[in-house]
């Protein structure tokens, strides 16, 4: 099975300082990685790489990245995407639409999705979503 690898986990993932706190989502982020079961969109993609002030430092992380391929969206996804908006909305959970974007591929991909994202839980009362909590 895929997981859905949202950007908070990519950018523990990372970064040059490595913290102890982290060590688990690096460690389950880089078993996933081996494993081929990274599903990525171009949205993540671009929020990973949106930023970078450095051009050469842009130009190893977009290579790094381009071993994942994205899936597919579609139109269907975009509306969803919307209809997941105007359901959390209407419970009075705010969200980004690229959040929201997640969330329609991964419930049509029956993706799990990996994030520390808090807003995913609060989404997750609402949506019809998994979070990925990790095989270790």
């Amino acid at each position: 099975m895929k997981v859905l690898v949202d950007t908070p986990i990519w950018s523990l993932a990372l970064r040059r300082k490595h913290r102890p706190e982290n060590a688990s989502v690096q460690m389950e982020l880089a078993s996933l990685i081996a494993d081929g079961r990274v599903a990525m969109i171009g949205a993540i993609r671009q929020e990973l790489l949106s930023g970078i002030k450095e051009h050469a430092h842009f130009e190893r992380l977009r290579d790094h990245l381009r071993a994942f391929s994205d899936i597919e969206i579609r139109s269907n996804d975009y509306e969803e995407a919307a209809s997941f908006f105007n359901r959390c909305r209407a419970k009075g959970i705010q969200g980004s639409n690229t959040d929201f974007l997640i969330c329609a591929v991964a419930a049509r991909c029956e993706f799990p999705i990996f994030t520390t994202d808090a807003d995913f839980a609060h989404f997750a009362e609402v949506l019809p979503i998994v979070l990925y909590e990790g095989e270790r």
